[in-house]
């Protein structure tokens, strides 16, 4: 038999490495030792209950018996009467239903009561043992403690263990997460099965569909990701936790972690309207007149607006002020493009948006996605109309605008002209003045050769003089 020091140490070993309470891992193996002595001594069916001692290793054993109603013990034993009448005449009566307790994690039906002789006991036999015992109290009698069990009994024991302990463990986690719906924490993505992420926060893994998933993000295992924690709901396999990165309280639960003015309660946001991966708009006010709200969550040079873009994978947002006059906050949910008017329709919470010619397609948004969202973020239905005129003042400005593209049109040709004529002179006189050149070229070198041909005529002379001397 195992040292008591060794029982101690190894159930404050199970507790912290499961995180399970020191009275639940107790709990465990008192019912486990209450399975096995069942199987033991041959009691099924009997309220066996056990008492263990962590410190020494000992336990009690006690049968318990539920005082219940002289007229339930009367009624069993007229039933009994008959089918023992049945059974002499042959005739075949169907067993008579127990009433039994709820297992652990049901619910209580409701059915009728009856008696049950191996757990109830009458009240009018329960007085000569208690004078003062009332129905619905327990009487227990302790049973002799076996020395040890047998193979079956010890493995029956093991099992009944290890499976109050993954109960336990359940439990704890549930408790642990069943209030923090809504909360943002720190996960690591575990694995990717298909669409479906699951994401480890710790102490428990969360699952994360497709619908809650940022479209175009790409998730891989050991990425640190940022989860809104969607529900938490209890199951027979332990606590199901449904995390989301698409909902958009996402986006209000990371502003109000990185806006101090928004966990102050100075700056509250109203609002949040988002298509997950790529825009969301955010309407804020301010509860103290002194603060800027928009500036507050814009944040200096824009970093604390940046960093939650950057957790968000680059989703554009806009952030704007809120109104309680819904024309003014319509025309800010429309930011950035600017409104003319606006009609309200009370009745069909319908409104009716007028811009110029240039702003319409700016109000709309790339697929209606800017009208959309300010739909949404205001809780009006929004219509874009163009103002009236605009369309004539278009084709009016385009009329203009097509005359005096034609008359700067004629201008540039003429003036093109003007540069092809003046071009063409000068290549005239260019060319007229290469042929002059060329000819005072020839008239210098036949004037050249006239010069040499005296001076040789003149030395030919003086030679012919000089020779007739001699």
């Amino acid at each position: 038999m195992a040292d008591a020091k060794e029982i101690g140490a190894a159930i404050k070993q199970i507790c912290e490495e499961k995180g399970i309470p020191f009275e639940s891992v107790i709990e465990s193996i008192e019912a486990a030792l209450a399975v096995a002595y069942r199987k033991e001594m041959a009691k099924k069916g009997k309220d066996i209950r056990v008492e263990f001692n962590p410190n020494d290793g000992s336990m009690r054993v006690f049968e318990v018996y539920t005082v219940a109603e002289d007229d339930l013990y009367k009624e069993y034993i007229k039933e009994k009467e008959e089918r023992e009448k049945a059974e002499a005449a042959g005739e075949v009566m169907p067993e008579p239903e127990e009433s039994k307790r709820p297992a652990y994690g049901e619910e209580q039906e409701d059915v009728k009561k009856k008696f049950n002789p191996k757990t109830d006991i009458a009240l009018k036999e329960a007085l000569e043992e208690d004078a003062d015992i009332e129905i619905g109290d327990e009487i227990r009698d302790e049973l002799e403690v076996p020395e040890e069990y047998g193979r079956m009994a010890a493995q029956t024991a093991k099992q009944v263990i290890i499976q109050k302990l993954r109960e336990a463990e359940r439990e704890t986690l549930y408790n642990l997460y069943k209030d923090r719906s809504g909360e943002v924490i720190n996960g690591m993505v575990q694995r990717v099965e298909g669409r479906v992420i699951f994401v480890d926060l710790g102490q428990a893994i969360a699952v994360m569909p497709p619908g809650e998933q940022i479209r175009g993000e790409v998730y891989k295992a050991t990425q640190r990701i940022k989860v809104l924690l969607l529900s938490i709901e209890k199951t027979n396999k332990g606590p199901e936790i449904v995390a989301s990165r698409s909902h958009p309280n996402l986006v209000s639960a990371l502003f109000t972690a990185e806006v101090p003015e928004i966990a102050a309660g100075s700056v509250e946001i109203k609002g949040v309207s988002r298509e997950a991966g790529s825009r969301s708009k955010i309407s804020v006010t301010a509860t103290d007149p002194s603060i800027d709200p928009i500036g507050s969550c814009v944040g200096q040079r824009g970093t604390r607006v940046q960093t939650v873009i950057n957790e968000l994978g680059g989703e554009k947002i806009d952030i704007i002020e809120y109104d309680e006059d819904p024309v003014k906050y319509i025309v800010n949910a429309m930011s950035p493009a600017k409104i003319m008017s606006v009609v309200l329709n009370e009745e069909d919470k319908t409104a009716v948006a007028e811009v110029q010619e240039d702003q319409f397609s700016l109000a709309i948004g790339r697929s209606g996605q800017n009208v959309r969202l300010a739909s949404r973020l205001a809780g009006w239905s929004i219509d874009i109309r163009k103002a009236e005129g605009s369309d004539d003042d278009s084709e009016d400005s385009e009329k203009s605008e097509d005359e005096t593209t034609g008359d700067e049109e004629k201008d540039e040709s003429k003036k093109d002209s003007e540069e092809k004529n003046n071009n063409e002179s000068t290549e005239k006189d260019v060319e007229q003045k290469d042929e002059k050149d060329d000819v005072e070229e020839k008239e210098e070198e036949s004037k050249e050769v006239d010069e040499k041909t005296e001076e040789q005529k003149e030395n030919t002379e003086v030679e012919e003089s000089t020779e007739e001397k001699k």
